[in-house]
């Protein structure tokens, strides 16, 4: 690499994204698909090897995190940090120590987003146990356990975060809708399908992972930052590299620094290679 950006650079904070980024996401299993490719997990330890941090930063929920977590080794005897909920909870595991939480009324977005999308499903975190559901999500797409309640009783309380999912609607259509409604006081997010995830104002990965580094004394300037989402268009922009999986859509792909292999070609061991080789 020429760039001189990076000359005589290696990032002390590593952050990764886990779906299509870790983890290859397969159609129908979801989150029930946790197989990581060896050689990212060899080259995440090569990172901690090396005295850095790998934090991963996730919509996930805790409950979706900790395994993956475990899957790929990286807590060595101490807590490791952990950034869920698109930036809404920062945690530390094991076990799991909630350091920061975000809670937001989201009962608003949510009215005006179903009187558009009326079948849409909608979720929100119940921290130890999963989600509290307006109706049973498709297999895979949440973790842990879906107890169903009224919309009315799952907005009733400020939450952490809020997932709208419309399976007979397309990602362009959920894009468009958050564009049109404005949704006033709330961040929110498209995923690869008609998904969108609700947060308060000002929350995101980046915004948690800046929390990370902080408590770890790391600066911004020393940090990594790989994922594939339209989530993960601040946490791109914050780090001092951000780089986009080869399958991210194209929005991801123009804010990030560079662009690695896909989640199919271990994309993320092709990326840390450039700073973590083997003998280094």
């Amino acid at each position: 690499m020429t760039d001189p950006a990076y000359d005589d650079w290696q990032p002390r904070l590593v952050a990764l994204d886990i779906d299509g980024t870790v983890i290859q996401w397969v159609e129908g299993t979801g989150q029930d698909n946790e197989e990581i490719a060896p050689a990212v997990r060899a080259a995440v330890h090569r990172v901690l090897d090396a005295g850095g941090h790998v934090v991963l930063a996730s919509g996930r929920s805790i409950d979706g995190m900790t395994s993956v977590v475990d899957l790929l080794g990286l807590h060595r005897g101490e807590q490791v940090w952990v950034v869920a909920s698109n930036g809404g909870v920062v945690f530390r595991y094991p076990p799991v120590d909630v350091v920061h939480e975000e809670r937001f009324d989201a009962s608003e977005a949510v009215r005006a987003i179903l009187a558009e999308h009326p079948t849409a499903l909608v979720a929100v975190e119940e921290y130890g146990v999963g989600y509290r559901v307006s109706h049973h999500f498709p297999p895979g797409e949440l973790s842990g356990t879906q107890i169903v309640a009224d919309v009315d009783e799952l907005v009733a309380e400020p939450v952490t975060r809020v997932v709208i999912r419309d399976p007979d609607a397309t990602p362009e259509e959920f894009v468009e809708l958050g564009r049109r409604l404005g949704l006033a006081n709330t961040e929110y997010v498209v995923g690869w399908s008609a998904w969108m995830d609700l947060a308060p104002v000002g929350v995101s990965k980046a915004s948690g992972l800046a929390r990370v580094a902080d408590a770890l004394g790391i600066d911004a300037h020393e940090t990594l930052a790989i994922g594939d989402g339209r989530n993960d268009l601040e946490m791109l922009r914050w780090a001092h590299r951000g780089v986009a999986m080869g399958q991210a859509v194209d929005e991801v792909k123009a804010v990030a620094d560079d662009v690695t292999a896909p989640v199919e070609e271990d994309g993320v061991a092709v990326e840390l290679a450039r700073w973590f080789l083997p003998d280094r």
